[in-house]
């Protein structure tokens, strides 16, 4: 815009075309073609809670069983991630696309209503959650990238996943409470990527393995939470405002206090950025 400004006032264009032209920038720049270039990617590795196969105080029999995703606590339930960010004003549901990865049973994609920010989701088996912690560390560390086409407004879209993601979360159990990754990550591709665990203590139990994969921690926790979808939405909306570290982090704090009502200074306890 301010080159064509610039144009006018060096040249002997006539202003009404001027006008034009400012007219037809402004389309070009809201248009749905313009607003899909280079978007940016959240996955989420989310590991279904099971009752039978992981270390955890029992749930309800239905929200614990993990080979069933529409009523799974993480997964179809109220705070569900699939459910929660489907009945989000500030969420718009893009597809289910198919995933051909043993261990996944759904994947979903949504788009955030204010920025150029897609999030893909994959439910994982409860009894597989090595698997879910394994490609979610990977992932932080630039392994296995992948990319997702679809379509959105009539306009194919590709989606950079995993491994090429802008940032990797995990939600669910704190698998490394049970067991030990095979063998470390470490981090390549194009820069360092962000990443986000929402999971009980998650920084004393992932801290070597993504300073291994070379992720940088957005948001992890020091102590017990209930890693629902609130949580997880609310530090996305600070992420796609472009917020700072700490900016999101209170963000987080204050969405899960308006949930759990622990108290907002346990609640800033609760979650760290950084190292």
């Amino acid at each position: 815009m301010a080159l064509l400004i610039a144009l006018a006032r060096r040249t002997a264009i006539a202003p009404s075309r001027i006008c034009v032209l400012l007219i037809l920038w402004s389309l070009f720049a809201s248009s749905p073609l313009h607003a899909q270039e280079r978007p940016k990617t959240v996955h989420v590795f989310v590991a279904l809670c099971d009752n039978k196969n992981q270390g955890i105080v029992p749930v309800p029999e239905q929200l614990g069983r993990g080979d069933d995703p529409a009523r799974n606590l993480y997964w179809g339930a109220a705070y569900g991630v699939k459910t929660f960010f489907r009945r989000s004003a500030k969420w718009e549901w893009i597809a289910a696309p198919a995933v051909k990865r043993d261990g996944v049973l759904e994947r979903i994609v949504f788009k955030h209503r204010g920025s150029n920010l897609f999030l893909v989701a994959d439910a994982y088996r409860g009894d597989r959650i090595r698997d879910a912690v394994t490609d979610f560390v990977a992932s932080a560390g630039g392994e296995n990238p992948e990319t997702i086409d679809i379509r959105f407004d009539s306009a194919p879209v590709h989606l950079r996943a995993r491994g090429a993601a802008d940032l990797v979360v995990y939600v669910g159990h704190n698998g490394l409470m049970d067991f030990r990754l095979p063998n470390p990550v470490s981090g390549k591709g194009r820069q360092s990527r962000q990443a986000i665990v929402l999971a009980c203590a998650s920084k004393p139990y992932f801290e070597v393995a993504l300073r291994e994969a070379g992720a940088q921690p957005l948001l992890w926790t020091t102590g017990l939470m209930a890693p629902e979808a609130y949580t997880l939405a609310g530090a996305l909306e600070g992420w796609a405002r472009n917020e700072s570290a700490e900016q999101i982090r209170q963000r987080a704090a204050r969405t899960y206090h308006q949930y759990q009502r622990c108290g907002l200074r346990a609640a800033l306890r609760l979650f760290v950025t950084g190292w």
